[in-house]
């Protein structure tokens, strides 16, 4: 299941965002990761999503297993609203 968001996180708010980000991911049972471009991580990886969302611009989430939906629906909500 892939689901792709618009992320325009200010510079100042990237931390803040990745911490939300982060946790949110971790209460899911499933795999989830995040693409840009060529680069692919585990969104559960606070490190990955920080060099991965540096800049902003579109990105697509994926999720594999037990609510994927529901997972995908929450962190792109948090993506989107920065």
């Amino acid at each position: 299941m892939k689901r792709t968001a618009e992320v325009q996180i200010p510079a100042e708010q990237l931390d803040h965002t990745a911490a939300a980000f982060i946790k949110a991911a971790s209460g899911f049972p499933c795999y989830i990761s995040i693409t840009r471009g060529q680069h692919s991580i585990n969104a559960k990886s606070f490190l990955g999503f920080l060099s991965l969302m540096q800049g902003g611009g579109t990105v697509e989430l994926s999720a594999e297993g037990a609510d994927a939906e529901q997972a995908l629906e929450t962190l792109v909500g948090i993506l989107e609203v920065g």
